[in-house]
């Protein structure tokens, strides 16, 4: 088995000064070490796993790593920063960067090494040894385990993870779950027992340095602390009886949690993995905490639960307020979504077979002759409009489950159909869902008997919480939020001219900034809301969001076709899907292009989704059906202008990524020089 870090492959003056910096600077070395084979391709991986969530670490340690198809061998390259380099850890920069390659079958012995170095990164000695060496050699040596690291005599710093209870370059075995602290009595003779699962998207290093952070922490603070890592080196499942005996669960997780019905009945803290690694104390104490008042998750099966990254629970995670609240009400609109699209669908299907005077049809359970069209339209219509009823109590309802998992459904669910009885609209269905979840993460602070631990989630939750969330519904709340329904209703129908433009500009703004993300979900749950009681107004903003929306991947398309040589291979692959994914209104086409160069593509499909927005509103285009891109022309006010918009769109976005892309390609030439290979274009300077 080669070896994954030679003295070519570390640099101790490393002068980089961005991370898509540091990352070139050492993948260039792998490049010339045979171990990558398409430097664009692997950077642009690099970026898209960079993407997903930062890679740097508190205590100066940045990694960025992916799994790619253009790495020939499991590899590691080193760099050591004087000035350091953001990598986006909440202590500052780092000045030790790994840069961690593996290849997408990569075999579990390399995975096994990999995840033993990104718990040996928990060890301060070890870091130590990294800051203070200067030879290369002796460098790759220490990485590999082959030179153990120079005893300092210094104790960690508070709160520092202590070094794993692994021999040096080694790991446990592939998929083995972590070793189990030594515990400390905590009075009684009976240790407190945590189980924790950790894990990460590409499941290389922060899965591994979440746990060896927890199993110190739970070693420091004399708790027993056991976990399962759900990794590329394997998945090993904790034994049952370990779990029975436990007394908190734990889950550092960004990707969902395996066979989560295990965990059910105990206390959970549920958060991000790299507060396992940063906040392994806290977590713990938060478990200690949930275990003393009785405070029992109800854990869902498998894939049942919140997507990955929708925490539940309590909110006791790092995040920020705005980011926890962005991720509940992102819930409720993932959830949502389907129940627009197949409504939404049908009720234009419907308006397309028998005509928009097809909505005060008789009821079809009455009346309905099988060869007519427009018993077959009606029945459509009113399908759709059934599915649609449901639109704002599953916002509400998942909004709060979002919050506070399953006890929170029942009064999420009936604040939204409150939301509808008192006329609030869209906006009523998000305020019930966040006040049934702050209801019910309230009702779990409180201590209760053990003998009513059972009963909590499935009745005295549920039904507190809904008298609580109806009361202010429909006494306090309710009948401001209608009244601000009202208005906003009445300022979408009297959008005209520069302010209808205006409104189109930040609407595309917002949908192509970042393609499937956080602003774009909010701009299109925006426009669906507006669906639920579709006005002249409304139905204008859902048109300028879809038309936004597909811009991107359709103007990536056209780049990569009419400039070839400004793309990698990869990405003029990936620009023949984005024909496909642009027409039907898919904007995450063009995240891998905007992952490998975000300074140029980013800014250009901006603006022309801006462009597109306002040329929209102002042609008074609208639309009834909230998906389908091109496929539902027939259904959109003003198709031929509607198209004109996107195809205006579209070019703009494409002629500014191909000048900014050239221009980058030709700065970097110096002058009297052949142009550069393909292997530079279309990185990320």
């Amino acid at each position: 088995m080669s070896e994954l870090i030679t003295a070519e492959l570390v640099d101790l003056d490393l002068s980089a000064a961005t991370k898509d910096a540091a990352a070139r600077s050492l993948a260039e070395r792998m490049v010339a070490a045979h171990r990558v084979t398409d430097l664009d391709g692997f950077l642009a991986d690099v970026a898209a796993r960079e993407a997903q969530m930062p890679t740097g670490l508190d205590g100066g340690i940045g990694i960025p790593h992916c799994r790619s198809e253009h790495v020939s061998a499991p590899t590691l390259a080193f760099g050591r920063s004087a000035r350091g380099i953001d990598f986006g850890a909440a202590d500052g920069p780092a000045d030790l960067i790994f840069l961690i390659a593996a290849p997408a079958g990569a075999d579990d012995d390399h995975l096994t090494i990999l995840s033993g170095l990104a718990r040996r990164l928990m060890d301060p000695e070890f870091t130590a040894a990294l800051r203070a060496g200067d030879d290369p050699g002796t460098v790759a040596a220490l990485i590999r385990g082959e030179e153990p690291a120079p005893e300092t005599g210094a104790a960690p710093e508070a709160g520092t993870p202590e070094p794993a209870d692994v021999p040096e370059g080694k790991a446990p075995e592939a998929g083995a779950p972590e070793r189990t602290a030594s515990p400390a009595d905590d009075g009684d003779g009976a240790p407190f027992r945590i189980v924790a699962v950790t894990s990460c998207p590409t499941g290389i290093a922060h899965t591994y340095m979440a746990a060896e952070s927890l199993t110190a922490a739970g070693r420091a603070e004399g708790v027993e602390v056991t976990v399962e890592t759900q990794g590329s080196a394997g998945f090993s499942k904790l034994d049952p009886a370990v779990i029975a005996a436990a007394d908190a669960v734990i889950w550092a997780h960004d990707v969902e949690v395996r066979e989560k019905a295990r965990f059910r009945g105990k206390p959970l803290v549920d958060v991000g993995v790299k507060a396992g690694i940063n906040r392994p104390a806290e977590l713990i104490a938060e478990a200690r905490r949930k275990a003393e008042r009785g405070e029992i998750a109800a854990v869902p099966e498998g894939g049942d639960g919140p997507e990955a990254g929708d925490r539940g629970g309590s909110g006791a995670d790092s995040a920020h307020f705005g980011v926890r609240l962005r991720t509940y009400l992102m819930s409720g609109v993932s959830y949502m979504v389907p129940f627009v699209a197949a409504g939404g669908l049908l009720i234009a299907l419907s308006f397309a077979i028998g005509g928009y005077e097809i909505a005060d049809a008789k009821s079809v359970a009455d009346h309905f002759v099988w060869g007519q069209a427009d018993s077959w339209a009606a029945l459509l219509n009113q399908i759709g409009s059934a599915a649609f009823g449901f639109l704002v109590p599953v916002l509400a309802g998942y909004i709060a489950y979002g919050m506070a998992d399953r006890p929170a459904l029942v009064p999420g669910f009936v604040g939204g159909a409150i939301a509808l009885t008192v006329e609030a609209g869209f906006l009523g269905g998000l305020v019930a869902g966040l006040l049934a979840g702050a209801v019910v993460m309230a009702i779990q602070r409180v201590p209760v008997h053990p003998t009513l631990r059972g009963i909590m989630p499935v009745l005295v939750i549920p039904l507190i919480a809904s008298a609580v969330v109806g009361f202010l519904m429909f006494i306090v709340v309710g009948k401001p939020i209608a009244a601000l329904q009202g208005a906003l209703t009445d300022w979408l129908n009297g959008l005209s001219g520069s302010n209808a433009v205006i409104l189109g500009v930040v609407l595309g703004l917002m949908m192509c900034f970042d393609m499937g993300g956080p602003l774009n979900k909010v701009a299109y749950a925006f426009a669906v809301g507006g669906l639920a009681d579709p006005t002249d107004g409304s139905l204008k903003v859902m048109a300028a969001v879809m038309a936004a929306g597909m811009v991107p991947p359709l103007a990536l398309a056209l780049a990569t076709t009419v400039r070839k040589k400004l793309f990698t291979k990869t990405e003029r692959e990936n620009g023949r899907a984005a024909w496909v994914l642009g027409a039907s209104f898919i904007t995450e086409g063009a995240i891998p292009f905007a992952a490998a160069d975000p300074l140029r593509v980013i800014p250009s499909v901006m603006a022309g989704g801006a462009v597109t927005g306002a040329l929209s509103m102002a042609f008074g285009c609208t639309l009834r059906a909230p998906h389908g891109g091109i496929f539902v022309v027939p259904l959109i006010g003003e198709p031929f202008l509607y198209l004109l918009a996107i195809a205006a769109g579209t070019l703009v976005a494409t002629a500014l990524v191909v000048l900014l892309k050239g221009a980058r390609r030709k700065a970097a030439v110096p002058a009297g020089e052949a142009a550069a290979p393909e292997a530079r274009v279309g990185a990320t300077a």
